[in-house]
């Protein structure tokens, strides 16, 4: 089996594990569940359908079961999110969904969007991407699903979620980020192309 196999499917059962959760605490009346529901539930069903249309090659790679329940297991993490909002019937008022819900959409343009122009860049011309979405940062898409996951993470109101971001940025994200970064070191213009842009944060990290 493939590595995105046991990502898309976590990914793809995300929009049930989140009814399930409302079910279990009763959070049909809840408005900020239904967004959190919305937010979480599509960006899982997006995943699954940019697999499909746009795959990122490095999931490509096949491994065994065992990796794999760990790559589902680890991203269970991101379910602590829903069930504190659910399980503590968090409500939040309406400038905060509208911030989440805003945070989201961006995250949305940057991850998918550049992943599209990455799958679409490589097919027409392999080399080096300095354009587009890849002038403002090195790794759009890492910085799209920051924003993403801090869009429906801050719903829960809750500390735990941003450490569990804080957790992938760091053992998953930034690593990803690093090993880019000096396999891209081999184009004889990367150096100029890394020295006018930022690793992850447009215009600042």
């Amino acid at each position: 089996m493939k590595q995105k196999h046991f990502i898309d499917s976590h990914k793809g059962v995300t929009f049930l594990a989140v009814l399930l959760l409302m079910a279990l605490y009763d959070q049909w009346q809840n408005p900020t569940a239904w967004v959190y529901l919305g937010l979480h539930g599509t960006y899982g069903l997006l995943w699954v359908l940019k697999s499909r249309l746009f795959p990122d090659r490095q999931w490509e790679q096949r491994t065994n079961l065992g990796y794999g329940l760990v790559i589902w297991g680890g991203l269970t993490l991101y379910w602590i999110a829903p069930w504190l909002l659910t399980w503590r019937g968090v409500e939040a008022p309406a400038w905060y969904l509208a911030a989440c819900i805003s945070l989201y959409g961006f995250g949305v343009f940057f991850h998918f969007g550049a992943d599209a122009q990455k799958h679409i860049a490589l097919k027409l011309r392999p080399g080096l991407i300095t354009g587009g979405l890849f002038s403002l940062s090195r790794n759009p898409n890492y910085f799209g699903e920051l924003l993403i996951y801090l869009g429906f993470g801050l719903l829960a109101m809750h500390w735990a979620p941003l450490l569990v971001i804080a957790l992938f940025l760091a053992v998953v994200w930034i690593p990803n980020m690093r090993r880019k970064d000096r396999s891209l070191s081999r184009y004889p213009e990367f150096e100029d192309y890394r020295d006018r842009t930022k690793l992850f944060i447009p215009f600042l990290i």
